[in-house]
């Protein structure tokens, strides 16, 4: 479908079906596009082959996500975070703050609505809306299809941000360069001990919302504490995308792994 106004496209995977209201510790099924029969997690976690060959599938696609990103001189950041979190946000505040710093585009992940891709171009960046359906995570083929209507320049940052879920999207390969977690202090400061997976994933983790910290009574330092103790290697960020604390920082971040990403390059 696209947009009269901006002619750009949303992409909308309803078929793609992929329901996780589920109980990972009992025996379950869900089917994905294309397959013939469902696959299946056993109590212990073990999964059949299914589920291997999809994940090998969507790796080799995400593999040449890569190969594409680099030998463009682009440099992709899978955001994920759970829902709420301020992601949006947090990158309208960002486009604004590089402008004249860095080319920024984006591609929004969620299961229905163009909302947050309306509000990236209204922020000045180019973005492009997927729409999952009953998906809970996008894919490497979905951003392989977006990527050929944004067409981005050599030099760009491109924001994939993902569905917001801590689950699924640590398992899916997009062909990025890190994954980037968003938490915020409405949450608790829990959330990396309870989906490790997800933050063993990503190379940063941003803490937002720290003007809220007083009022829901966050306790920083013990979430600087648990995501180290899942992800020792992690490099966390405190910012409030809506004050403009700690943006400087990030933004400066950002501009210093673009750059590394050139050099690194060329």
């Amino acid at each position: 479908m696209t947009d009269p106004e901006t002619g750009l496209k949303t992409l909308i995977r309803n078929e793609h079906e992929h329901e996780h209201g589920h109980n990972h510790a009992q025996a379950h099924d869900h089917h994905h596009e294309g397959d013939d029969a469902p696959h299946v997690h056993g109590p212990g976690g073990e999964v059949i082959s299914l589920e291997t060959a999809i994940l090998g599938k969507n790796n080799e696609i995400a593999t040449r996500n890569r190969g594409w990103f680099e030998g463009r001189g682009v440099i992709a950041l899978n955001i994920v975070s759970s829902p709420g979190s301020g992601k949006t946000t947090l990158l309208e505040a960002t486009i604004r703050r590089m402008r004249g710093r860095a080319e920024i585009a984006v591609i929004e992940g969620d299961q229905m609505t163009s909302n947050d891709a309306e509000r990236i171009r209204e922020a000045g960046a180019r973005a492009i809306q997927i729409n999952t359906g009953a998906g809970c995570h996008l894919e490497a083929d979905m951003i392989a299809s977006a990527v050929k209507s944004l067409d981005p320049a050599a030099g760009t940052i491109l924001m994939i941000e993902n569905v917001g879920n801590l689950v699924c999207p640590a398992m899916f390969d997009l062909g990025e360069k890190m994954k980037i977690a968003v938490i915020s202090t409405t949450e608790g400061e829990d959330k990396p001990t309870k989906y490790p997976h997800m933050f063993r994933a990503v190379d940063w983790v941003v803490i937002n919302k720290m003007d809220l910290a007083p009022h829901v009574d966050f306790d920083e330092a013990s979430c600087r504490q648990n995501i180290l103790d899942v992800n020792p290697k992690a490099e966390i960020l405190c910012v409030s995308a809506r004050t403009g604390d700690g943006m400087d920082a990030w933004c400066s971040r950002l501009a210093n792994l673009l750059k590394e990403f050139a050099r690194a390059g060329a």
